[in-house]
């Protein structure tokens, strides 16, 4: 069953996590974490996002994250297709 559908405004704080399939791993080693975190200061930049804390974990991540133009769904698109 598909989640909700998330309410996005402006100025928005969400805890957004995301899992890998399965429970499976998301990020193998400390390169995979770079490159996620990379990913994510791309998508900061783009959506203006503030992420106020993060958490990543071998098969998941917890976000923090304030949305100043109410963009949620879009960045995490971006986010979770690199």
């Amino acid at each position: 069953m598909a989640r909700p559908i998330r309410i996005e405004y402006e100025g928005a704080l969400y805890h957004v996590t995301s899992r890998g399939n399965a429970g499976g791993d998301i990020f193998l080693n400390d390169d995979d974490r770079k490159g996620f975190l990379k990913t994510l200061s791309e998508v900061v930049k783009r959506y203006y996002w503030i992420v106020h804390a993060y958490c990543l974990m071998d098969n998941h991540y917890h976000l923090l994250v304030e949305t100043p133009q109410g963009n949620l769904s879009a960045g995490m698109c971006q986010l979770n297709v690199n």
